[in-house]
């Protein structure tokens, strides 16, 4: 008998606790009434076996709901010369690129300075080959402008509940990715990219691009609801920016809501100055080295930047050249050397073995 007192002490306890975090956390009017109502009808389980899995279940629930930032924004970043700069410490060249994102950036900043209803535009739509700076230009985007970052990357996606999430009468359902970067960020309007949409699974490719439509059209992504949270989440705030390959296999619905960028391929000379005065000196200071530790040569170039033959990116680029410094790193820490001066001689030794 007495543990039975207990029990029903330990439910109404966990009750009120479920009721004070939802009349603390800021919620929607209807939202707060709706887990109000589910905490109610749980009530009616008190005493059964079936208290403590309901229980779970819903306090999982409103442990999500109560963590997204429904009226939590992020400060933006009104100036254009601070545009530059990030852009410009990111990204070498790229000019015409570069100014057509300044002028969309532009426009945002014309209007939060003058007190206007931030109107969407087309999406900004980065196109080209694999490790020509697509997913980085989107990341600098959003620090240009001071914003939260998510990416969901839909490389071999599958199945639209990946992005919708899955109802929660489901015994293992959890939010879609969303939700999930939306909580992790933070703040209702962060720069969220949409990384290669046009690599999804071909037996999911009309319902992802069905998905697609609705986050990028203005008039619907205000209400996105995703299956788990079962209730409108205002996407209106944020930046969307996607990513590909290529438009063939990007439905035309999506692309009416797109301003397709192209991403332009690097010549050897490009880079080669992005290797040496970008990627060089970030790879000796993420390798513990100190300056003037790792010295390359000039002839040596062109075998860093061309080990495999053309590459339209600099993604091959960057590796090489933290394998070097990775190499060289290694060799003063074993005390073979106390400086490495990479020459023609020698830049074999050093270069990746593919």
């Amino acid at each position: 008998m007495v543990k039975k007192s207990s029990d029903d002490r330990g439910q109404k306890d966990q009750l009120l606790t479920l009721i004070e975090k939802i009349n603390g956390a800021g919620l929607p009017e209807e939202l707060k009434e709706t887990a109000a109502e589910e905490v109610e009808r749980l009530k009616l389980s008190q005493g059964t076996d079936w208290f403590w899995q309901g229980l779970r279940r819903l306090s999982e629930w409103n442990d999500w709901i109560i963590s997204l930032p429904w009226s939590k924004k992020s400060d933006d970043i009104l100036s254009l010369d601070y545009a530059k700069g990030v852009l410009d410490k990111s990204h070498y060249g790229l000019t015409q690129l570069k100014q057509r994102i300044l002028e969309y950036l532009s426009v945002m900043i014309l209007q939060e300075q003058r007190g206007m209803e931030l109107i969407q535009a087309p999406v900004l739509c980065f196109i080209g080959l694999v490790g020509t700076g697509k997913t980085t230009i989107a990341k600098s985007i959003a620090d240009a402008l001071g914003r939260k970052f998510i990416r969901i990357p839909f490389g071999g996606l599958g199945d639209p509940l990946y992005l919708r999430g899955q109802s929660r009468l489901h015994a293992e359902a959890d939010p879609g990715q969303l939700i999930k970067g939306l909580r992790q960020a933070g703040t209702n309007n962060p720069v969220i990219l949409l990384d290669e949409i046009d690599r999804v699974a071909d037996d999911a490719l009309q319902t992802i691009m069905g998905v697609l439509v609705e986050l990028l059209d203005p008039e619907q992504n205000s209400r996105f609801t995703d299956h788990y949270i079962g209730y409108p989440f205002d996407l209106s705030r944020a930046v969307f920016i996607a990513t590909g390959n290529n438009t063939r296999r990007i439905a035309t619905a999506v692309l009416d809501r797109l301003e397709v960028m192209q991403m332009p391929s690097y010549s050897d000379e490009e880079k080669l100055s992005i290797g040496r005065s970008y990627l060089l000196p970030r790879a000796i200071e993420n390798s513990g080295l100190r300056p003037g530790e790792l010295v390359i040569e000039e002839k040596c170039w062109q075998q860093i930047v061309r080990p495999l033959g053309y590459d339209a990116g600099v993604r091959t680029l960057n590796r090489t050249i933290e394998a070097i410094c990775r190499k060289a790193a290694m060799e003063i820490v074993e005390g073979k050397i106390e400086k490495i001066n990479l020459t023609l001689e020698n830049v074999k030794n050093y270069l990746p073995q593919w």
